[in-house]
């Protein structure tokens, strides 16, 4: 029986105390009188809402019954009119398996009334089961609130508290508006009233008027007449309150404070008059209210004329609880006109209504008007049993108040200890304990909400160089001093923006939100300088304490492992130019010039070389972070900076001088090109960077073409220019880890990219390389090492869901060859849509790769709507044995006449990657 008419009646007539006619009610729900605890309950689950909601109202109307007997919930006499001199009841003796007879109860069988009470407990216990397991919010809220009025009913103010703060808890704002939603914000609103949180209840019950007249405003035609009477009802429930907490502020003598109050319940009520139809039981309500209104605005005599007749209506309803109200109302117009002796009669009765139905706030009220009433009479004899009863009463609430307190105290106590506690916690989880800064959990945690929020910090990663020789020098102790002291002088050469960390053992990482690299550079050297100037000898440290820096700084996309291998590989560059130094990454890999290096290296045996060495280095060639070869950068590079840079420096050799290139514009090419030219670099010409001695001088004159097999026969291997591959298809976890190493070892400053892993040799991988993988689980790849800051855009489209492993290689390919990838799925055949509304996702890219197997068409129809270069990668998805392992696409995409489309071999999204990101870098390096 969730709320409905049925449960409005039952409750009304329990509200109205009518105890036999509430229990006939329930009697309907399934045909006879409630069950026991243990015996058969139906047809209906014991979790069932309408379970819930029945066993809800039965120990209401139990509760209810043990009040008239003097008795609470759980068997202890009431303080008013109970019979304190006999004692609490016996739960456990008989009756347990009793059923509830029908009829008023006698007070004086105790045995009836332990057999009420031990009923009732087993009822809410079930109900609140009930309830717990529902999924709705609302309706546990609802059967929350319900249990609060029950408890409080029994004077268990605390368990009341329990149960309005997690009803309380549960009524989220976002909930769905609804009838009863109003209803529950209502009931917790009358429940907050009782327990003296009267700005609570005001709050709650605002929201119920407002989501009332939102259910008004848009209610149909055959539901409008409901609606108007749900706003109207909830709106008379808050004139209510605000004409207690007006007469609240009467009493303390604050005019001026309560007559706002009065005037929002005088509009509200109003309101709601012009709400309801004529003889709508509400309206009495509404009336009330309003004279209560008038009363506190001073409008005595329009007051007692409404009042007068409301109480004629309210007597000859059944409305207790109504009757007391305009009694109240009526007896106080009269006391506040000159009326006295009629005013006695009225607020006597409204007294009486109040005591006999259980209604506090109206009890309270009626006690303090007749005690203020007989005072102004200077009738001593009558006033002083009024007083008597009111401070009994408000001993009570005092005694109330401090039990509630004194846990409240308890509470919060508890709770500080719990704060400190996890700030303990927090504290030996993220602090270092020996240089009392942030850990590398720290350094990690707040660098991924750095990057996750859009920022682009720089990272500073911090190495003190021959470290093992300070520990050897001056022991272990010596060595912690050391590393304390460091600590503290990056935090002095810091902002206060910066954060500090020590990442493991003597290397530290510092964080600068909104800092270039150029910037982190120059703050680094001051650090540098700071340190290698300090007076170490203090600290029994004979030997020069000096520090490495490698600097990086986020771009878009980045993550943590990406930032952290760029600062890290620099640093190790840092180490390899002869320590003592920063270098920092940016665009093209640049670090301090020689000449501002001021404090002397630490490693004096072999200092850093400053000039080209005579002996032949193997050949590479040096392009910022690119991925790819076809970057050309232009011969004025020859006076670059960088060359003069440490780091690098002492690898760089310029090649022998040759006649400067003309334009490829303004001159046809000397020789075809084939494609093992651009595999192994051929005898042309090629502006794209500076080679490294040995490399076999090209001469200018001649144009006839050269042998293409002559060209590598003098020279060293050529250095990759994109990230090394290694295909974990068929191979062992440990076979891919060991080819990772030697990738690393052999080419430090390109990542080794691991594609088509399977799960255990990508988490070999995340483990054994922590901080410098980047891994796509879609993709089943990983790279492992720098990652080059993005340059231009690749968008890669899949045509379908089978598609999308190989797009996801492609993607991931591209993204670790140094481009920005934007990735659209599911768009063949007519999901096409999308493409055509935004063409932003075919024109805002350099490069497009189009992934399709049993759509293979997706690529000749994207070429025709954009003039970007598209890279057609067949897959072998396609229908069974019909797409012939993906040769029916590769054949479809290889004899349409589309211009502008390369094809890719069958399921070779590596290939397609590297292709996209080496166009791509190259375009956007061409644009103004």
């Amino acid at each position: 029986m969730p709320p409905g008419p049925l449960h409005q009646q039952v409750s009304t007539a329990l509200a109205n105390w009518q105890l036999d006619t509430a229990e006939a009610l329930l009697a309907r729900v399934d045909g006879d009188q409630p069950p026991a605890p243990g015996a058969d309950r139906g047809a209906a689950p014991l979790t069932s809402l309408a379970r819930a909601w029945a066993d809800t109202l039965r120990a209401e109307l139990l509760v209810r019954r043990l009040r008239l007997a003097g008795y609470s919930l759980l068997g202890e006499p009431l303080v008013e009119g109970g019979p304190e001199q006999d004692g609490p009841l016996d739960l456990h003796a008989g009756g347990r398996d009793g059923v509830v007879p029908a009829g008023a109860l006698d007070r004086d069988n105790r045995s009836e009334s332990a057999t009420h009470a031990a009923l009732a407990i087993a009822l809410v216990r079930s109900a609140r089961a009930a309830f717990d397991a529902q999924d709705d919010d609302l309706q546990r809220a609802a059967g929350l609130v319900r249990h609060a009025r029950i408890e409080l009913l029994s004077r268990r103010v605390d368990a009341a508290m329990d149960e309005a703060v997690e009803s309380a808890s549960l009524l989220d704002p976002a909930l769905p508006v609804t009838p009863l939603l109003v209803h529950t914000l209502s009931a917790l609103a009358g429940v907050l009233a009782d327990l003296e949180l009267m700005p609570l209840a005001l709050d709650y019950q605002s929201r119920a008027a407002e989501a009332a007249a939102s259910i008004a405003d848009r209610a149909g035609d055959d539901e409008q007449q409901a609606a108007t009477q749900l706003a109207a009802e909830a709106a008379t429930r808050l004139a209510a309150l605000c004409t207690e907490v007006g007469e609240g502020l009467l009493d303390d003598g604050s005019v001026d404070a309560a007559a706002p109050h009065f005037d929002q319940a005088r509009a509200l009520a109003e309101r709601a008059l012009d709400q309801l139809p004529a003889g709508d039981p509400a309206v009495l309500d509404a009336q009330v209210v309003r004279g209560w209104a008038l009363v506190g605005s001073g409008e005595h005599a329009a007051a007692r004329a409404l009042l007068r007749g409301v109480v004629g209506a309210a007597a000859a309803s059944a409305d207790r609880a109504l009757l007391s109200s305009a009694e109240l109302g009526l007896g106080r117009a009269l006391r506040r006109s000159g009326e006295p002796r009629a005013a006695d009669d009225h607020l006597a009765s409204a007294l009486a209504l109040a005591t006999e139905h259980g209604l506090p706030r109206l009890r309270r009220a009626a006690l303090r008007e007749l005690c203020t009433l007989h005072a102004e009479l200077d009738d001593a004899a009558r006033a002083l049993p009024y007083l008597q009863a009111y401070l009994a009463d408000e001993l009570d609430r005092v005694d109330e108040r401090r039990t509630r307190w004194v846990e409240l105290f308890g509470r919060r106590k508890s709770l500080l200890e719990t704060e400190r506690a996890a700030g303990q916690l927090r504290r030996q989880a993220y602090e270092d304990a020996l240089t009392h800064l942030p850990n590398r959990r720290y350094a990690e945690a707040r660098l991924d909400g750095l990057l996750s929020s859009g920022a682009v910090p720089a990272l500073a990663v911090v190495d003190i160089d021959r470290f093992k020789a300070i520990n050897d020098a001056a022991g272990h102790p010596g060595g912690d001093a050391v590393l304390r002291a460091v600590g503290q002088l990056l935090v002095d050469g810091c902002r206060d923006t910066d954060e500090v960390c020590r990442w493991a053992g003597d290397e530290f990482v510092i964080l600068l939100p909104e800092t270039t690299a150029e910037q982190a550079e120059r703050a680094m050297e001051r650090i540098r300088r700071s340190i290698a100037a300090h007076d170490w000898s203090a600290l029994g440290v004979q030997v020069p304490v000096r520090i490495s820096v490698g600097i990086a700084q986020a771009a878009r996309g980045d993550d943590r492992r990406t930032l952290f291998a760029a600062a890290d590989g620099v640093l190790y560059d840092a180490k390899r130019a002869g320590r003592d130094r920063v270098v920092r990454l940016s665009g093209v890999t640049q670090t301090r010039e020689v000449a501002t290096l001021e404090a002397a290296p630490l490693d004096t045996a072999t200092p850093a070389p400053t000039s080209v060495p005579d002996a032949p280095s193997p050949a590479v060639i040096m392009e910022g972070m690119s991925a790819s070869p076809l970057d050309d950068l232009t011969d004025d590079r020859a006076a670059d900076p960088a060359d003069a840079a440490g780091g690098f420096a002492p690898l760089l050799v310029e090649p022998a001088e040759a006649p400067a290139a003309a334009p490829a514009a303004e001159e046809p090419p000397v020789r075809p090109r084939t494609p093992l030219d651009e595999l192994f670099g051929g005898p042309a010409a090629r502006p794209a960077g500076r080679r490294i001695e040995p490399v076999v001088p090209v001469a200018a004159a001649p144009v006839a073409p050269t042998p293409v097999a002559a060209a590598p026969v003098t020279r060293e291997p050529v250095l990759a220019a994109g990230p090394d591959v290694i295909w974990g298809t068929g191979r062992s976890t440990e076979q891919v880890l060991a080819l990772v190493r030697e990738a690393r070892r052999e080419h430090p400053d390109h990542p080794a990219v691991v594609v088509r892993a399977s799960a255990d040799t990508l988490v070999a991988l995340a483990s054994e390389h922590d901080a410098y993988t980047t891994m796509d689980h879609a993709a089943m790849s990983a790279a492992v090492g720098p990652v080059p800051e993005p340059v231009g855009r690749v968008g890669v489209l899949c045509a379908s869901s089978g598609d999308t492993p190989i797009a996801a290689e492609a993607a991931f390919v591209a993204r670790v060859t140094g481009t920005e990838v934007v990735r659209v799925d599911d768009v063949g055949g007519s999901r096409i849509r999308p493409l055509l509304t935004d063409r932003s996702l075919l024109t805002d890219v350099d490069c497009l790769v189009v992934v399709a197997g049993l759509d293979a068409a997706l690529a000749s129809v994207v070429s025709g709507l954009t003039e970007v270069p598209v890279v057609a990668v067949p897959t072998s998805a396609g229908q069974g044995a019909s797409s012939f392992g993906g040769f029916s696409a590769l054949l479809t995409m290889l004899n349409w006449a589309a211009p502008g489309v390369v094809v890719s071999n069958i399921d070779n999204g590596w290939s397609a990657g590297v292709f996209a990101a080496r166009i791509a870098r190259r375009t956007a390096r061409h644009q103004p």
